[in-house]
C-alpha cells in the first residue's frame, strides 16, 4: 500500500452520507431544506472550522467570478462557503472515493451543485491544464503529503501569473515526537509536518511569492477551550466531525490538542502569489 492509498483509507468511512442526514435530522435540521451554514458543524474539517474559513478568506480575498481550485477538499465545507458568500466557482479534489461523492451530494443538496463540484485524484498529478484557475487553496493537506515540492509545483501550473495559493496547515514548532493518532493520520507513516520555513523556501522555488505568514496557535487553543465550555463534561451532539472521524475522535483530537499546547505544531496560514 502507498502512502496516497493509506491516506485513503484513513479517511475511510463507509456510509458517510447517510450518517450526516441522521445527524442533520437528530440536530433538528431539515434533510430536504439545507443550507452551506448548516453543514458547517460537519463539513469543515479543520482546526476552527467556519471560524478558521473565514479568518483565511479575509486573507485570501476571494472575488465574485473566482475560479478556485479546492486541493484535498475533504467534505467541500469550505468550497461551499466560497460558492455561498464569494460568488465563487470551486473545483475540488480530492483522494477519498466517499469524500468526492458526499461533497457533490451535499452541494446539490443546498443548490450549489452548479457552482461547486469535486472530482478524484490526486494534488501530486493534477488533472487540470495550466492556468485553468485564478487561485487554489488547501485546508489541512500538506500534512499528509511527503513530497510538498511536487505538490506546490502542480498547483504553480495550474495558475496564471498572479494567481492566489492559500494554505492553512498544522505545521511544526519544534522538534518531538508527535501523538498518533491525530486527525489527519493514524500514525507516522502517513504524517509529513513540516515547519513553516520549510514551506515558504518550497513555495518559492516553486514560482511562489510569499505575502503573508500567520501562526494560528492561540486562535487555536480558543477555539478548543470554547468546545469544552459549551460542552460542560458532556459527550458531543448529534452533529460534528466526530461523525467523520469516527471511533477512535476524541482521541485523536486530544493528541493533536496536546501536541498544539506543547509548543509542537500550530495551524498556520501561508498567503502567497505566483510570479
Amino acid at each position: 500500500m502507498n502512502v496516497e492509498q493509506a491516506v485513503a483509507l484513513h479517511y475511510a468511512h463507509g456510509s458517510l452520507e447517510e450518517t450526516i442526514m441522521d445527524a442533520l435530522a437528530a440536530a433538528g435540521k431539515d434533510p430536504g431544506r439545507l443550507t452551506p451554514r448548516d453543514l458547517a458543524p460537519v463539513d469543515e474539517f479543520h482546526v476552527g472550522g467556519r471560524l478558521a474559513t473565514v479568518a483565511f478568506a479575509e486573507q485570501f480575498g476571494p472575488r465574485p467570478g473566482m475560479r478556485l481550485l479546492d486541493i484535498g477538499c475533504g467534505l467541500g465545507g469550505a468550497a461551499r462557503y466560497f460558492a455561498q458568500e464569494h460568488g465563487c466557482l470551486v473545483t475540488g479534489i480530492d483522494l477519498s472515493p466517499e469524500y468526492v461523492n458526499v461533497t457533490n451530494a451535499l452541494a446539490a443538496r443546498v443548490g450549489l451543485d452548479e457552482r461547486v463540484s469535486c472530482e478524484l485524484g490526486s494534488a501530486l498529478a493534477l488533472p487540470f491544464e495550466p492556468e485553468s484557475f485564478d487561485g487554489a487553496y488547501m485546508f489541512h493537506v500538506g500534512m499528509n503529503i511527503e513530497n510538498k515540492s511536487k505538490l506546490f509545483a502542480e498547483v504553480r501550473r495550474v495558475l496564471p501569473p498572479s494567481g492566489m495559493f492559500g494554505i492553512y496547515d498544522v505545521m511544526r514548532l519544534a522538534a518531538g515526537d508527535l501523538s498518533f493518532p491525530v486527525p489527519w493520520a493514524s500514525g507516522p507513516e502517513s504524517s509529513f509536518v513540516a515547519d513553516a520555513a520549510s514551506y515558504r523556501r518550497l513555495l518559492e522555488a516553486a514560482g511562489f511569492e510569499v505575502l503573508k505568514e500567520r501562526n494560528r496557535r492561540d486562535f487555536a487553543l480558543e477555539v478548543f477551550a470554547q468546545m469544552r465550555a459549551r460542552a460542560g463534561g458532556a459527550g458531543p451532539g448529534p452533529l460534528g466531525l466526530h461523525l467523520v472521524m469516527g471511533a477512535n475522535a476524541a482521541q485523536k483530537i486530544k493528541n493533536m490538542i496536546g501536541d498544539i499546547s506543547a509548543g509542537l505544531i500550530a495551524p498556520t496560514e501561508l498567503i502567497c502569489r505566483a510570479a
